[in-house]
């Protein structure tokens, strides 16, 4: 299961409690502000997590993350997150995504791993998560 999906756009503003002592984003925010993206690309889908943890018994978690960081966001800057699956397996999802503003300002991989919420091991998706997300790529 994998193959190129449609991308998801998240706008994001800067708030002071987003950045450091020089008023750049402090590089860990790049991470919130990917999560957000994922979670309301979830949402758009029709998926809430608070819904798959109480109907499903799954949450999701980050097992890997590499980002590069090419420019400083601001304080007050108004951002996109661009979300992208780019793969899907039975336990997990890869994404790409960025942080852009005239521009990339930080893009990463983040790899999803599906677990049950209360032995935090891997298991499948949900039937209808593959199901919806299976759907995207035709």
């Amino acid at each position: 299961m994998s193959g190129p999906r449609q991308q998801f756009v998240w706008p994001v503003r800067v708030y002071y409690e987003d950045t450091d002592a020089a008023g750049v984003v402090y590089y860990a925010n790049y991470l919130k502000f990917m999560e957000r993206a994922r979670t309301e690309w979830l949402r758009a889908l029709g998926m809430e997590q608070g819904e798959l943890l109480q109907c499903e018994g799954v949450v999701f978690v980050v097992r890997q993350v590499s980002v590069s960081y090419r420019m400083p966001a601001r304080y007050g800057d108004a951002l996109q997150v661009v979300s992208q699956l780019v793969q899907l397996r039975p336990m997990r999802m890869r994404f790409f995504q960025r942080v852009e503003r005239e521009g990339v300002l930080a893009e990463g991989e983040i790899e999803v791993v599906c677990v049950n919420a209360q032995t935090f091991k891997p298991v499948m998706l949900p039937r209808r998560v593959q199901q919806l997300l299976e759907q995207l790529e035709q």
